[in-house]
């Protein structure tokens, strides 16, 4: 085994390479939910497991494979958040939230699973969730459709797909996993070892399975339409009847389940084919039941997370690479230039906010700090020496490309640097 300092298995570090793709995304998702009225909300990392446990289901895989769950110094069970939503109804339980009122949340950071690394697939990996609560009928599903529709336009994402399903009432489920269990359990000898455990604890869970040899057994089991209530139903269609009007495509799949148990009614996925096996990118759906069960109000509740990490890789696979070089580089030659350097370029900051400028620091010849401004990938270097100071002056040097150095005044540099940039102007 190396002795080498390393991060802990399936948990990534983001280089400054990377941030700017992240940025992007968080920033427009950012955006894109406030445009819908939704509001930030930030809990904890780490919860009591019994929330976890209690909400999502100790039946499920979430719970009882993968937690990261111990006991702190007092004895008492704690867990790394899998998921974000149980702790939101926590936060909005606790602060007294939920009387009679509404809301609309969303929250970002990482989420622990002790799952097998893969690509698309890590041990602390990182959502965009949105939730909302005290809304019961299917315009707020259809809301968070279009509104995750719109993210994928503002990204320029490609090929994303959306698949639908209604899993109705705890009680219409509960027949559909009766009907479930009957089936599977006529064909025990067909089902691979991982189906068989969760014939006994989930068996909703089978439908998803990812084994091919599975298929057609699944494709002949009872689907949930055949189970649904009215109620249900009718919810399901005018959800349908809402994202036709706008123009979404979406494809009903009755096979979509949930791996979590507190889903009801709507479930939904938006799908990609270019990342392989890990083909969701964001998914949600309804938890009617499940603030009452953590001891609150009966409240109906919907929405989604997104994984970033699969988002992000379809970014680079679309878009490439995302910018953070620097636009220039600041040379100062002389004690004087250092002085007057340092006020220009918080006056080039002010008057051009979307500069990316680094200024030299450490001293160093004027061959040294051009060695700097080289391999900072800078489009231009700034040089301001002792002359140049006196006069009020820069000299204006491209490093890419063709192009003379030539000399402008420290007044019209602001403009200069836009327009050549196309930066606009603070």
């Amino acid at each position: 085994m190396s002795d080498r300092i390393q991060a802990v298995r399936g948990m990534n570090d983001v280089l400054p390479q990377e941030t700017p793709a992240w940025q992007f995304l968080e920033d427009n998702a950012r955006r894109v939910l406030e445009s819908y009225g939704y509001e930030q909300i930030r809990f904890p990392l780490l919860e009591r497991t019994a929330l976890f446990s209690g909400a999502i289901g100790e039946s499920t895989d979430v719970v009882s494979k993968e937690m990261y769950t111990f006991e702190d110094r007092n004895g008492e069970s704690l867990s790394l958040r899998p998921e974000g939503t149980a702790g939101c109804v926590r936060a909005l339980l606790q602060h007294g939230m939920l009387q009679g009122q509404t809301h609309r949340l969303w929250y970002q950071g990482p989420m622990f699973r002790h799952e097998r690394p893969q690509k698309g697939r890590l041990r602390q990996f990182h959502q965009i969730g949105a939730e909302a609560f005290g809304l019961d009928g299917p315009d707020v599903d259809a809301e968070l459709i279009l509104l995750g529709e719109r993210l994928w336009r503002r990204l320029g994402l490609t090929g994303i797909s959306l698949e639908i399903n209604t899993l109705g009432t705890p009680e219409s489920r509960a027949r559909y996993r009766d009907a479930l269990v009957e089936f599977f359990s006529s064909r025990r000898g067909e089902l691979d070892e991982d189906s068989r455990r969760r014939l006994e604890s989930n068996p909703l869970r089978i439908l998803d399975s990812k084994n091919p040899d599975m298929r057609a057994l699944i494709d002949h089991a009872p689907r949930i339409d055949e189970h649904l209530d009215a109620e249900s139903a009718d919810h399901f269609g005018r959800f349908k009847e809402l994202l036709d009007a706008a123009g979404v495509g979406y494809r009903v799949n009755p096979r979509l389940v949930r791996g979590l148990d507190y889903y009801t009614r709507t479930v939904f996925e938006w799908l990609t084919d270019k990342l392989g096996a890990q083909s969701a990118i964001c998914a949600g759906g309804r938890y009617d039941g499940l603030v009452a069960s953590q001891g609150g109000p009966d409240t109906p509740g919907v929405g989604f997370a997104m994984g970033l990490e699969r988002i992000i890789e379809l970014l680079r696979l679309e878009q490439g690479g995302f910018d953070s070089t620097p636009h220039a580089y600041l040379l100062l030659l002389g004690e004087t230039a250092q002085v007057a350097g340092t006020a220009l370029a918080e006056k080039l900051r002010d008057a051009l906010p979307a500069l990316r400028l680094v200024m030299n620091a450490g001293g160093g010849s004027m061959k040294a700090q051009f060695r700097r401004a080289d391999r900072s990938g800078a489009q231009y270097a700034l040089i301001l020496g002792e002359a140049e100071a006196q006069s009020g002056e820069v000299a204006v040097k491209p490093l890419r490309g063709e192009g003379e150095q030539q000399t402008v005044s420290s007044e019209a540099l602001p403009a200069w640097l836009a327009e050549r940039l196309e930066l606009g102007a603070g």
